[in-house]
C-alpha cells in the first residue's frame, strides 16, 4: 500500500510538521522562561527552562505522526460505519467544555476540556467528524441535495447544531472554519448555489450575534475597523500592530533564525496565533513564499485525491479535509496580515497545540489512504481495460 500512497503529499506533510517544530524552538524561548518562572514561584518546578513548549511540541509531533500512520493503514470507508458516534462523541466533548471541574480556560475563550494531566480541544477534532458524517449523509440524500426541503433546511439544520456549541464558547475561528467545510462540502455535493449563500447569510445570523456578545470579540472587530485610532493601537489593537511590525522587519530575507525581536512578549500567543507574523520576521519574504508554496501542493494533492477518489464517500472527505485545511491556513494568514479581525486559529502543521496537531495529521493520514486506494482503483480499472483490449484483438477460434 505505501508504494501507491501520494509520497509528494506525505512528503510535504512531514517537512511542514518538522519546520513547525523548529520554528516553535525558536519563538517560544522567552513565553517558555515566563511560564515556568511562575511555575516555579507555584513550587511546581525547580528552575525556569526555555524550552517548555518545545518539549511539548516534540511529544505533540510524536503522537500525531504515529497517529498519521495508523490513519494511513486503516481503510477510509471504516471512518463511513464509525461516522455517527464519532460525531455523537465529539458533540458530547463539547458540551462539557460547559461543565465545571471537567472544562479548561486558555486564554480568552473556554474550549478546552481536561482530563488528568490530558487537554483536549474538541472543536479541532469536530472538524473531522463533522467531515465523516456529512460526507455519509450527503451521499445518502445525493438526489435530494439541490431541494429546499428534502436537502438545504436539514442540511441548514445539521449545520445549526454543529456549530451553536462552537459559537457559545465563544470560538470564532472554529466557527468560520466549521462553516466553510459544511459549506462546501454540500455545494460539491449538488447543493444549490442560492441556498449555499441563504446557509451563510443564516449561519452569520444565528452565530455571530452569539459570539459578538463577548466584549473582547467586539473589541477585535473594532481593532480591525478603526486601524488607524491610537488609543485602539496602543491597546486593544496592540496584537496586531506588533504582528504588522513583525512581519514588516522581516524584510526580503529576514533578521535569521532565532533573532526575532518581537517574540519577546511584543507578540501575544507568538508560538501559535501568530507565529506567521513572527516567521516572516525570522524568514523573510522569499523564504515564506517556499512555506507557502508547500502548503498550495499539499492543498492541490489534497483536491487531486478528491478527483481521482474511487467512491462518493471519498471524494467528500477529501474535500472536507482539504477545504478545512486550505481555508485555515488563509485564515491564520489574514488574521497576522490584518486582513480579518483576531480569530484565535492555529496555522495547521506549523502553530503550537495538540489538538490541532493531532487533527490535522489524522485528517492528511486519511487523505493518503484514500490516494492509496484511488491508486490502486486505477491500476486495476487500467488492467482491465488492457485485458479486454487484448481479448478483442485475439483471433476467434473456429469452434466458438
Amino acid at each position: 500500500m505505501f508504494k501507491r500512497i501520494d509520497l509528494l503529499l506525505l512528503g510535504i506533510t512531514i517537512v511542514l510538521t518538522l519546520f513547525g517544530l523548529a520554528m516553535i524552538a525558536s519563538v517560544s524561548v522567552f513565553e517558555s522562561y515566563q511560564i515556568t518562572t511562575r511555575l516555579v514561584n507555584q513550587g511546581l518546578r525547580t528552575e525556569p527552562s526555555n524550552s517548555f513548549y518545545l518539549l511539548r511540541s516534540f511529544v505533540h509531533v510524536v503522537i500525531a505522526l504515529g497517529a498519521m500512520m495508523c490513519t494511513m493503514i486503516v481503510p477510509y470507508r471504516a471512518w463511513e460505519k464509525l461516522a455517527l458516534p464519532l460525531f455523537g462523541g465529539t458533540l458530547l466533548l463539547l458540551v462539557a467544555v460547559f461543565l465545571p471541574g471537567i472544562r479548561a480556560e486558555y486564554g480568552t475563550a473556554s474550549s478546552w476540556i481536561r482530563i488528568g494531566a490530558i487537554s483536549l480541544q474538541p472543536s479541532e477534532f469536530l472538524k473531522l467528524t463533522l467531515i465523516f458524517y456529512l460526507a455519509v449523509w450527503l451521499q445518502k440524500r445525493e438526489q435530494l441535495i439541490g431541494t429546499w426541503k428534502e436537502g438545504f433546511v436539514p442540511f441548514a439544520s445539521l449545520l445549526l447544531l454543529s456549530t451553536i456549541l462552537v459559537a457559545i464558547q465563544p470560538d470564532l475561528g472554529s466557527f468560520l472554519v466549521l462553516s466553510s467545510i459544511a459549506v462546501v462540502m454540500f455545494f460539491v455535493a449538488g447543493g444549490n448555489i442560492v441556498h449555499v449563500f441563504l446557509g451563510g447569510i443564516i449561519a452569520g445570523i444565528v452565530g455571530l450575534p452569539i459570539i459578538l456578545e463577548k466584549t473582547y470579540i467586539r473589541n477585535r472587530f473594532r481593532a480591525f475597523f478603526s486601524p488607524g485610532d491610537p488609543a485602539i493601537s496602543e491597546t486593544i489593537g496592540f496584537q496586531i500592530k506588533q504582528a504588522l511590525i513583525a512581519i514588516g522587519s522581516g524584510g526580503a530575507f529576514g533578521v535569521g533564525y532565532g533573532k526575532s525581536i518581537q517574540k519577546f512578549g511584543y507578540l501575544p500567543e507568538v508560538q501559535s496565533d501568530t507565529i506567521f507574523s513572527a516567521m516572516a520576521e525570522e524568514l523573510g519574504f522569499f523564504r515564506l513564499l517556499i512555506i507557502l508554496g508547500m502548503f498550495g501542493i499539499l492543498i492541490w494533492r489534497g483536491f487531486e485525491i478528491g478527483r481521482k477518489a474511487p467512491d462518493r464517500f471519498g471524494f467528500l472527505v477529501a474535500v472536507g479535509i482539504t477545504t478545512w485545511i486550505a481555508f485555515q491556513t488563509l485564515l491564520n494568514i489574514a488574521v497576522n496580515l490584518s486582513l480579518f479581525p483576531l480569530t484565535g486559529i492555529t496555522l495547521p502543521l506549523i502553530s503550537y497545540g495538540g489538538s490541532s496537531l493531532l487533527a490535522n495529521l489524522v485528517g492528511i493520514g486519511i487523505l493518503l489512504n484514500i490516494s492509496a486506494h484511488s491508486s490502486h482503483e486505477g491500476n486495476r480499472t487500467r488492467r482491465s481495460a488492457k485485458t479486454k483490449a487484448a481479448e478483442r484483438r485475439r483471433p476467434h477460434s473456429a469452434y466458438t
